[in-house]
């Protein structure tokens, strides 16, 4: 309603709201609030896992070196404790020295061509003595060494037949490359980790072979036949050695990502391309000892074994707990860990085990240290939103919650390196054996097709295991099979 006033118009005053619309009004606001409140923990939450992904690197997680990026992080701190050892070569310590030869190839000799008092001439009958220096270096590159093998057909005097005298073993065509040859391509192919193409211009710069892609491709091939009774008969030592290390890691086969599995020891590697992450473990049958892994869960199917875990896996996310989550609990683990991977060290170089009493006291520790990271991260409120829609599935729990689950639920496999001392601290062995295998994929890209991913896996098990029993490469390579399975040391 309106009225006028002196030319003036005045509104009539709104009614006051109700009880129940104020009411309504604090709800809803109340409402929007609260959603507006899980919303902002939610993004403060992801904000803080965000923050926490582009703290790691290859020092405190199991990122690999070559995601660092060019930004390196300034100085990573190993994850070993520091001795009271000086640096370099310790005593007792056999080193490698250049040492002087008994018996020269070559001698050249060097006559001074006047006296250095009075100007006289000298000739080499002067000599009363000399000085000797040796220079070691490579011949220069001969030409090839052709041989011609020839099969003679003798005629028989009694009854005149004709009979041909049979090729060596391996001489199949009327020209082709020696085994030597073939030995050095697939040493540097599989071993060196060269692509074809640099690997044929090798050959034909040092040597002058020239080597296309297919020849190279048929020695690698004929080199995985010859010796594929070889690697399987390692997959079994394997399986049978009291310890063994596992890992695997991606590789990329004909444009789609398949698994390159190890399984090793100090003395015998076994390489076997999967597609699918766990087939190894069905083809390794009998399998008895401690198997010491990194704690991916298929591992634990296999029966009749023991487990170990590794330790610098540990230590890793222990010190991504300790950068950036600061959790006390996380620091006072990486310390005894330390302590007890030292302490079995030096027990194991003095030959004797470590005292029960100090296990005890270490398991003791661990338990404690265990207890505090759970009590806190109990304490902590739950991941995500309570209004959010409920997932199906496991709880999600932050990640010092879910290592610390695991070092309660498998403390035995996390310390057995205490109370065996054959079983290491670390899963390095593998570790150390599959990291070529991702320098090849660097370097060369991927496999196009599963045999020649096969291949590489048969002849790259065969090369390391030669370079662990300390064989000759080239030798190994051109010598039979047999031969070397009778000559395999297995620790």
């Amino acid at each position: 309603m309106r009225f006028r006033f002196k030319n003036q118009m005045i509104r009539e005053t709104p009614p006051e709201p109700t009880r129940e619309e104020l009411l309504a009004v604090i709800s809803a606001q109340a409402a929007q609030i609260a959603a507006l409140l899980a919303e902002n923990a939610a993004l403060r939450a992801r904000i803080t896992e965000l923050e926490r992904r582009l703290g790691l690197n290859s020092s405190n997680s199991s990122k690999p070196p070559s995601s660092d990026g060019l930004k390196k992080p300034v100085r990573v701190r190993s994850l070993r404790e520091r001795s009271k050892k000086p640096s370099g070569g310790q005593k007792g310590h056999k080193g490698e020295t250049l040492r002087q030869s008994s018996e020269p190839d070559k001698i050249e000799d060097h006559h001074p061509p006047s006296c250095g008092g009075c100007g006289t001439p000298l000739d080499p009958q002067t000599s009363v003595g000399h000085k000797a220096r040796q220079v070691f270096d490579l011949p220069e590159p001969q030409p090839l060494v052709v041989t011609e093998h020839r099969a003679h057909e003798c005629q028989c005097p009694n009854c005149g037949a004709t009979t041909r005298a049979e090729f060596p073993e391996g001489v199949n065509a009327p020209v082709q490359y020696g085994a030597r040859i073939a030995a050095f391509v697939v040493y540097l192919l599989h071993f060196q980790m060269l692509p074809e193409d640099r690997l044929a211009l090798l050959m034909a710069d040092l040597f002058g072979v020239k080597l296309c892609a297919a020849t190279i491709a048929n020695m690698s091939r004929s080199c995985a036949n010859r010796v594929e009774g070889f690697v399987e008969a390692l997959r079994n030592l394997v399986a049978a050695a009291p310890i063994k290390h596992m890992d695997e890691t991606g590789f990329r086969i004909g444009g789609k990502t398949q698994w390159l599995h190890v399984a090793s020891t100090k003395l015998i590697v076994f390489y076997r391309v999967c597609a699918k992450r766990g087939a190894l473990l069905s083809e390794l049958v009998k399998v008895v000892g401690v198997v010491v892994h990194d704690h991916w869960k298929p591992y634990y199917t296999m029966t009749g074994v023991q487990h170990a875990l590794c330790n610098a896996h540990h230590l890793r996310e222990l010190k991504a707990l300790v950068e950036i989550e600061k959790e006390d609990w996380a620091r006072r683990m990486q310390i005894l860990l330390r302590r007890a991977a030292h302490a079995a060290n030096l027990a194991r170089e003095r030959g004797v085990p470590l005292k029960p009493r100090l296990i005890g006291l270490l398991e003791r520790r661990y338990d404690a240290i265990v207890r505090q990271g759970l009590v806190f991260h109990e304490s902590q409120p739950p991941l995500g939103s309570a209004s959010a829609k409920k997932r199906r599935g496991r709880k999600s729990r932050r990640t010092g919650h879910n290592l610390l689950l695991r070092f309660a639920g498998r403390r035995e496999d996390v310390l057995r390196f205490l109370h065996d001392p054959a079983v290491p601290f670390s899963n390095n062995e593998a570790e150390r054996d599959v990291r070529m295998m991702k320098l090849r994929q660097k370097i060369s890209g991927g496999f196009r097709s599963p045999e020649g991913a096969a291949d590489f896996a048969t002849i790259r098990s065969f090369l390391a295991t030669a370079r662990k029993q300390g064989w000759n490469i080239i030798e190994a390579l051109t010598s039979h099979p047999e031969y070397l399975a009778r000559s395999l040391r297995l620790g």
